[in-house]
C-alpha cells in the first residue's frame, strides 16, 4: 500500500508524483504557486494535490472508491486489501477530510477534482468506481459530468432527494455540537449509532477529531442539498445500487429515484444492514458482490 499525492493539469497532460516534502518547499515559498507556465506553449496548468491511498500498483485494471462523509479511507481498506493482488486500488481522500488537501468546497467540485485525476494518470477511464454514502454522491456527480468514466459502478446509501429543512439545521446544531467530538465518550455514542465495527474506532475517532468545523458543516449541508443531474440518463456504466434493510426512508426513495433515471439501474437491499455497513462492515461480501458482476 502506498500514500501518494499528484498534480493534474487542467489541460489533462500527464500528472506527476511527488513527495509530501516537495509540496510543502512549493507552499513555503514568498508567493502562493497556484500556476505553473508552460514554456513550450506559454500556457497555464492548474495545480491540483489530490491525496489518496493505493494498491496493487502493478496490476492493469483500476479501480477507485470514495468513502463516506466523516469517515476516510480505511473506510475500503479492507476491500482493496483483498483486491491489491487483481487490481490497482485507487481511494482517494475526499475535500474536507483528514488528511485532505483541502477544503470541502462542493460535491460537484470534488467530482472534477477526480475527472482530472482518472484524466491525467488513466486516460479518461477505469474499471470500477465504487461509493458511500456523500462518495455515492460524488459518483454520481462525477457520472453525470463523464458518463463513460468507467464501466461499472456502485453506488452504496446515496442520498439524492434534497431535504431543505435538514439542511438549514446543520449549521447551528453542528456548529454548537463540534467540541464535543474531542470527546472520547461523546464520540463512542455517536460511533455506536453508525453501527460500525469495533475496531474501526481508533479510526474514527482520529480522523473525526482532524475534521474542521467549517468542513464538516459544509459538506454535511451538500450532503443533504444534493439532487441529481439531468445528464446522469447519459451515464453508460453497468450501475448497481444499495441500501441497507434498515436504513432511513429518504435513502430507499433515492435509490428508487436513480434506477429510475438511470437505465439498467439495479437496487439490491441489504438484509438487517444499517446506512454504510456493506462497505465498511462485509468488506468479503462486498468484493464476492464485485466480482459477481465483474463475471456476469
Amino acid at each position: 500500500m502506498k500514500c501518494c499525492m499528484c498534480i493534474t493539469t487542467h489541460d489533462r497532460s500527464p500528472f506527476l508524483i511527488v513527495s509530501q516534502s516537495f509540496i510543502e518547499s512549493l507552499l513555503n515559498q514568498p508567493k502562493a504557486w497556484h500556476y505553473a507556465r508552460l514554456s513550450a506553449s506559454s500556457a497555464f496548468m492548474r495545480v491540483c494535490v489530490m491525496r489518496y491511498k493505493e494498491y496493487g500498483t502493478g496490476n492493469q485494471d483500476t479501480m477507485i472508491f470514495l468513502h463516506g462523509g466523516g469517515l476516510s479511507w480505511w473506510n475500503y481498506r479492507e476491500e482493496a486489501q483483498k483486491l491489491q493482488d487483481r487490481y490497482h486500488i485507487i481511494i482517494p481522500v475526499l475535500d474536507g477530510h483528514s488528511g485532505s488537501d483541502r477544503q470541502f468546497i462542493s460535491i460537484e467540485e470534488n467530482a472534477r477534482e477526480i475527472i482530472r485525476y482518472v484524466d491525467a494518470s488513466f486516460g479518461g477511464k477505469v474499471l470500477l468506481m465504487g461509493g458511500l454514502s456523500l462518495g455515492g454522491q460524488i459518483l454520481l456527480e462525477i457520472l453525470s459530468e463523464r458518463s463513460d468514466i468507467c464501466r461499472y459502478a456502485l453506488i452504496e446509501s446515496a442520498m439524492v432527494i434534497p431535504s431543505p429543512c435538514t439542511r438549514l439545521m446543520i449549521a447551528p446544531v453542528f456548529g454548537a455540537a463540534y467540541g464535543l467530538i474531542r470527546h472520547r465518550w461523546f464520540a463512542e455514542l455517536q460511533f455506536r449509532s453508525l453501527h460500525i465495527k469495533p475496531e474501526l474506532f481508533e479510526d474514527y475517532y482520529r480522523d473525526t477529531c482532524a475534521i474542521k468545523k467549517e468542513d464538516m458543516i459544509s459538506f454535511l449541508q451538500a450532503n443533504t442539498a444534493y439532487a441529481l443531474k439531468k445528464t446522469i440518463r447519459d451515464c453508460t456504466a453497468n450501475v448497481h445500487i444499495y441500501i441497507g434493510e434498515k436504513e432511513t426512508g429518504g435513502i430507499r426513495k433515492s435509490a428508487e429515484e436513480i434506477r429510475k433515471i438511470i437505465s439498467g439501474g439495479e437496487v439490491k437491499e441489504l438484509k438487517g444492514m444499517y446506512h454504510g455497513e456493506f462497505s465498511i462492515n462485509h468488506a468479503e461480501d462486498y468484493v464476492n458482490e464485485m466480482e459477481r458482476i465483474l463475471n456476469h
